[in-house]
């Protein structure tokens, strides 16, 4: 009874506040008996219906076709974990833990209603148990439980598709960090009723944060590191499982005037990616995966173990890289990705020259081929000069020609030029290395003219690619040759940094 007083005289108080301030009771919130609306349970959409369909399962980049249907079905899935090892980067392998072959997972596409009958199946050379959490699943443990599965078996259990999104798959078998950091992830689109919007492409991208013993591009077969992972200090940032693995000849593809959507998954376990396509803005996300659209975006963020679909409209053409904005993500473990649009220029839109190096370092190149001829060759012991000079040719693109320019003539007054270069052949072995390991501060003369400009340490090359690179440096336009190899770069890498004075 006093608490029911209590509210009147709170609600009386109101009004007579509003009063004096001149508005009216009307704008002023009461206390009110009726609650809320509560929030509608997810639709049911009544029992299967027809024959039992299987589902169509792709692997990324690709998306399966649109569903169709205009009536819930019950929807075989065929889900099979595969342990394998494969490349992470040029000349670097690791063993992954994948949903049917890939990372990430194999893309599964059903429709709102559906009754889901899933069928996971684990390799029997496999070497440990495995299982999969569906956040697409209303029920505990999204399935896991259910679905725990020891080399050469298989589990099975049934769920209702009650919500429609983009949902995140994982492994959750312990140490479910470590299943998840080796590549058990992928999506599941749960279509509405209405179907999906029609568009010209859809593609699969989804990111993930892996954590090696060596460090970032260190030939050779990588582990994993626990201890980096615990300290969420990856090694790789990379989309859809290794260092290039949309870009070049695999990049995604477009024409001009077309409709792009994108299902952004983000596997972690532990960052969150901020996805931007660099010279795009989305012209509609759903954020988080969620039903009510966001328009006009920059930079959408993606939690660990959370989805987004965004979508956008091509209007002129060139390489738009695709990126977590968590920068050095991207430029320095790997957070990077292309769709190349093909098409007719537009001035009155976009009117400037494209310079794919600046933004896409090595990757630039249509392939790597040469560097991994170089890394294969590294692992045999029968790396030739040729080699080197190839992959250092390839790795030169990125890393060193946005200023000192394709023909290694660099900037007048910048940056020196290191074709035909006096300071280049002036210089004992030791001190060349030293420049990209530790950088170089000060003013030199090189070919008759004084530059004063910095260069930064380029710590993340490994040794290879050190050697490599000056390699190719050294047999280019016109200089006098020469060789360096991978144990002389180490050597110097072992030595105190030499002191940064001016030089003349």
């Amino acid at each position: 009874m006093s608490r029911m007083l209590s509210t009147v005289l709170a609600a009386a108080s109101m009004l007579a506040l509003a009063a004096c301030s001149g508005k009216q009771a009307a704008d002023v919130a009461l206390p009110s008996a009726a609650a809320a609306a509560p929030l509608a349970a997810p639709a049911d959409l009544g029992p299967p219906q027809g024959e039992p369909i299987h589902a169509v399962l792709t692997s990324p980049p690709h998306v399966p076709p649109p569903i169709h249907r205009n009536y819930p079905a019950k929807v075989i899935v065929e889900l099979e974990v595969i342990e394998k090892e494969m490349p992470i980067s040029e000349g670097v392998t690791y063993t992954y833990w994948t949903f049917g072959g890939t990372v990430p997972g194999s893309f599964i596409r059903v429709r709102q209603g559906d009754t889901v009958e899933f069928h996971l199946k684990n390799a029997p050379d496999s070497k440990m148990p495995h299982n999969i959490d569906l956040h697409g699943v209303t029920g505990p443990g999204g399935g896991a439980a259910s679905s725990f599965t020891a080399p050469g078996h298989e589990s099975q259990f049934t769920f209702k598709a009650l919500n429609a999104g983009i949902y995140v798959y994982h492994c959750a078998t312990a140490p479910v960090g470590m299943h998840i950091a080796n590549g058990m992830y992928g999506l599941i689109l749960v279509e509405p009723p209405e179907g999906m919007p029609k568009v010209d492409h859809e593609y699969y991208v989804m990111q993930g944060d892996f954590y090696t013993t060596g460090k970032y591009r260190q030939k050779g077969h990588q582990p994993f590191d626990m201890e980096k992972a615990i300290d969420e200090n990856p090694t790789y940032v990379l989309f859809n499982g290794h260092e290039g693995a949309l870009t070049g000849d695999k990049a995604l593809t477009a024409r001009t005037n077309e409709s792009v959507r994108l299902y952004i998954g983000n596997g972690g376990p532990n960052l969150v990616s901020s996805f931007h396509v660099i010279g795009e803005i989305f012209d509609r996300v759903q954020q988080e995966g969620g039903t009510h659209p966001q328009e006009n975006v920059q930079t959408t963020l993606i939690p660990a173990g959370g989805a987004a679909i965004v979508e956008f409209h091509t209007d002129v053409p060139g390489s738009y890289v695709m990126v977590d904005h968590s920068i050095f993500r991207a430029f320095n473990k790997g957070a990077l990705a292309i769709l190349k649009v093909d098409g007719q220029e537009n001035k009155a839109i976009y009117s400037g020259k494209e310079v794919d190096s600046v933004y896409l370092s090595e990757r630039a190149e249509p392939n790597l081929k040469a560097v991994s001829v170089a890394a294969r060759a590294h692992a045999a012991g029968t790396l030739s000069k040729d080699e080197q000079i190839a992959a250092g040719k390839q790795l030169f693109t990125g890393t060193c020609s946005v200023c000192h320019q394709a023909n290694g003539e660099g900037l007048p007054g910048v940056f020196p030029p290191l074709a035909r270069s006096d300071y280049l052949a002036g210089q004992d072995k030791n001190h060349l290395i030293s420049i990209p390991l530790h950088g170089l501060t000060g003013r030199i003369t090189v070919n008759g003219k004084d530059y004063d400009s910095v260069m930064p340490p380029m710590t993340q090359l490994t040794d290879d690619e050190v050697a490599n690179l000056l390699t190719y440096v050294l047999n280019s336009w016109g200089n006098a040759g020469g060789q360096v190899s991978k144990e002389e770069v180490a050597k110097v890498r072992a030595q105190p940094a030499p002191p940064q004075t001016a030089e003349h």
